[in-house]
């Protein structure tokens, strides 16, 4: 038993001693792992660059050289069904090769990864680490976002040069700034700008797909530009081309998902290609044209004739059913509406208008300007009707004096002497007119003369207008309607009111110069000035005497005053001559009799 009692193994003093001495050794493994490691263990790799056994700055130097222009390479981004390249450093993204390599030392420093050194023979792989600017990068993406977003559009037509064209729909494409940032991060790790990072957006569908579009070219778009529409109105044919048709039509949406066509009916009747054939055929009422006979009675030169009227909204009316026709079916009639003339052949019996009442021609020298105003004024004033109690007035008549009126520039006198402007020569319509109203009797509202003589009109007997500040107005207090009759040549104009005289004759009178005033020289320059021959200035009175039964009824004195007409040189040079000649040159003003009496 003594024996047996010898043998007896203590473990309570075995079992620690052992476990030190495991402890012991594992620790100098751990010691001798990390002495082997120098920094960085051996295989140890980032993005395949070995950096094992390196130390911390040569590692970092490896990695800066070799995955540095890798990860500054620029960045495909995919937004949508587009992709877009974008500058790493723009967006606020870094390689951080410090990081990166303090990441691969201290994932080596562990216990069981240090001692495992010692046994490993393989390798290590390390992510790299990514140094982000959050200010940068939001920045970066806002311009990313604000230069790719792409507005949802709706599929259309269009109408070009006589032919249709679909327009094809767009989805909206919005990033999503507050996802970007974290998905730009993910994607430029993970996929080392292999393939392009998936951008987060929001997409907007159109509510017109192609779909649609599709079906509205076939329906409508294409069978509207197959050919002319031709409307027909008073037996005249109004053909319109696909390439004016097209100016004005669009398809519109209507509802949500569907598109209807539109056509601009104001904007096509104002076409002239079809303002001016609508106008031709449509024509407005005509008033009666009267004439004096061998007797000075009044007769109708031509009678009045029906006008027809059209409007817009009929014209579109007209066209929208024809568009998808085809062949002889693309013709139509338009809607028109009859327009009664104001002045009619019964008109002159009702109105009292039998006889001549006044009569008056200005004669003057031939100039371009001169045939084109005052044509264009008498156009203006001929045929008008005026009726008892009524005013007329001569701007009201004949309008601002303007290219688009008409009116071309002429003489005028602005501040005593002659310059160009707009209208030049209305002044010999307005003295005509002056004289008609003189011997007929009829009452002056406002009138003027112009501020000198000038020698081809009566003295005291003539007015000039100018627009917005003088103008020509009179009552017709004859107690019939008048008519005035107004014509012209290239050399005078001619005015006749026809109507029933109040009186049986007017006659003029006219008393001496007086307050006679020289006048003066004056020197001028520049394309507006022209050249003007002296003239004295002086007062005037003229007599309008009414007389009745071979008796005065009634007078009336007219007071002219006349500045005086100075001596205008043009330096450097001079004006054509031909205007100065034609004033210098003025011939006198002639009535059909100084008076005017019945029969």
């Amino acid at each position: 038993m003594g024996r047996e009692r010898s043998r007896t193994v203590n473990w309570r003093m075995v079992l620690p001693a052992a476990g030190g001495a495991v402890v012991l050794g594992l620790g100098g493994l751990y010691v001798a792992g990390l002495v082997a490691g120098d920094d960085i263990a051996e295989g140890t790799r980032v993005r395949g660059v070995d950096i094992g056994g390196m130390g911390r700055a040569e590692a970092q130097q490896v990695l800066h050289r070799k995955l540095g222009p890798v990860f500054a390479a620029p960045v495909a981004l995919k937004i949508g069904d587009r992709t877009e390249m974008a500058d790493p450093g723009a967006l606020g993204l870094s390689l951080d090769t410090a990081a990166t390599v303090n990441r691969a030392a201290s994932a080596g420093s562990d216990p069981v990864t240090a001692i495992g050194r010692l046994f490993a023979s393989g390798g290590r792989d390390v992510e790299p680490a990514v140094r982000v600017d959050a200010h940068k990068s939001r920045a970066g993406i806002n311009r990313v976002a604000a230069a790719t977003e792409r507005q949802v559009r709706d599929g259309s037509i269009s109408f070009e040069k006589g032919r249709a064209k679909a327009v094809p729909p767009v989805t909206g494409v919005a990033v999503i700034a507050d996802k970007a940032l974290d998905t730009i991060r993910d994607g430029y790790l993970r996929t080392t700008h292999a393939a392009p990072v998936v951008m987060p957006v929001r997409q907007t569908q159109p509510h017109i797909g192609p779909q649609e579009t599709e079906r509205a070219m076939k329906e409508f778009a294409q069978p509207a530009m197959s050919g002319p529409v031709t409307l027909t109105l008073a037996d005249k044919r109004i053909a319109m081309a696909p390439t004016t048709l097209g100016r004005h039509l669009t398809m519109k949406p209507v509802g949500r998902n569907r598109l209807a066509p539109s056509l601009d009916s104001k904007g096509l009747f104002a076409d002239p290609a079809v303002s001016r054939p609508v106008r031709d055929a449509s024509q407005g009422p005509r008033d009666a044209e009267l004439r004096l006979d061998g007797d000075d009675r009044v007769v109708v030169a031509q009678d009045s004739s029906v006008g027809r009227h059209v409007t817009a909204k009929a014209l579109g009316e007209a066209v929208v059913p024809l568009l998808t026709r085809s062949g002889p079916a693309r013709t139509g009639e338009i809607a028109s509406a009859e327009v009664q003339p104001k002045f009619t052949s019964a008109s002159v019996q009702r109105l009292g208008i039998k006889e001549k009442v006044s009569s008056f021609t200005v004669a003057f020298p031939a100039a371009p300007y001169r045939s084109t105003n005052i044509g264009r004024a008498v156009e203006l004033i001929n045929g008008s009707v005026v009726l008892p109690g009524h005013e007329w007035s001569l701007n009201r008549t004949v309008g601002e004096r303007t290219k688009d009126n008409g009116f071309v520039d002429g003489i005028m006198i602005n501040n005593g002497q002659y310059v160009k402007s707009p209208g030049g020569g209305v002044s010999a319509v307005a003295t005509t007119m002056f004289n008609a109203i003189f011997f007929a009797g009829v009452k002056p509202v406002e009138h003027g003369a112009h501020s000198f003589y000038i020698e081809r009109y009566p003295e005291g007997r003539e007015a000039t207008v100018a627009w917005g500040t003088l103008d020509l107005r009179w009552i017709n207090d004859s107690g019939h309607a008048l008519y005035i009759k107004a014509e012209s040549t290239d050399t005078s104009v001619t005015i006749t009111f026809l109507g029933t005289k109040k009186y049986d004759e007017i006659r003029a009178t006219k008393g001496p110069r007086t307050n006679i005033t020289p006048p003066g020289t004056r020197t001028g320059s520049g394309p507006q000035c022209e050249v003007q021959s002296p003239l004295e200035g002086f007062d005037v009175s003229v007599g309008r005497v009414f007389v009745q039964g071979g008796r005065e009824v009634k007078r009336e004195d007219f007071k002219t005053h006349y500045t005086p007409r100075d001596k205008v040189t043009c330096t450097p040079e001079e004006p054509a001559s031909a205007a100065a000649a034609g004033r210098s040159n003025a011939s006198r003003a002639t009535a059909t009799s100084d008076s005017a009496s019945r029969g």
